[in-house]
């Protein structure tokens, strides 16, 4: 029998704290059947209230959807650009930079999955979201390799985009494969990686992030 059924009185708590508790049903049942396999009840049944309260706080099953992937899409963004001004030094900020996307695929609950695996990137609204933060992820590791290099503007942020995704991608191929090595070796490799690449330009010594398009000096 359900957990609410009949007779049974679902505790009251804080309204914040009750959408937290929702929305931690809600990615357990997402990452294990997937969106179109998962339903509103079996997240009411997971959260232990009744489907009109999950309503209450939800009108449907996308509107959940998109409250915990932008709650992911967030704290990935919080991730990479807590890494780019961990350090003033450029080698340890690409290390640091690429350890935050293995950071974020390590969480328990496989999170990342809604952004890197999710069954629904043909919904506009969930390809806007993910297409706005690999935009904004590419964005941040321009910026920070304009500020650290010679390299114009159009070719920094292709190697944003390019990086951010080599990352994740790595960060993945590392989980998927059962996690043979320790989260610290693969992204130590990783960096490694990253960092023969990136650190292989001419560093920027004039430190001036208003270079313009111009090309290198």
């Amino acid at each position: 029998m359900s957990s609410h059924a009949t007779g049974t009185r679902v505790q009251r708590m804080p309204r914040a704290q009750r959408r937290a508790q929702l929305l931690g049903a809600a990615l357990t049942v997402f990452v294990s059947k997937g969106y179109h396999a998962a339903a509103m009840e079996d997240i009411a049944d997971e959260a232990g209230v009744s489907k009109p309260v999950l309503y209450q706080h939800f009108p449907g099953k996308l509107d959940l959807y998109l409250a915990l992937l932008d709650n992911q899409c967030d704290h990935l963004e919080t991730l990479v650009l807590e890494a780019l001004n961990s350090s003033e030094d450029h080698e340890e900020r690409v290390y640091a930079t690429v350890r935050a996307f293995f950071t974020f695929v390590a969480d328990e609950g496989g999170a990342f999955r809604l952004i890197y695996e999710s069954d629904l990137t043909n919904e506009p609204q969930v390809r806007h979201r993910i297409d706005a933060l690999e935009a904004q992820l590419g964005e941040a590791i321009a910026q920070r390799i304009i500020q650290d290099t010679t390299l114009p503007l159009e070719l920094a942020e292709m190697l944003g985009l390019a990086m951010s995704g080599a990352a994740q991608v790595m960060a993945r191929t590392w989980l998927a494969h059962g996690t043979q090595f320790p989260l610290e070796v693969a992204a130590q490799a990783a960096g490694h990686l990253a960092w023969r690449g990136i650190g292989s330009f001419p560093v920027n010594r004039m430190g001036d992030p208003d270079r313009g398009t111009s090309g290198q000096e």
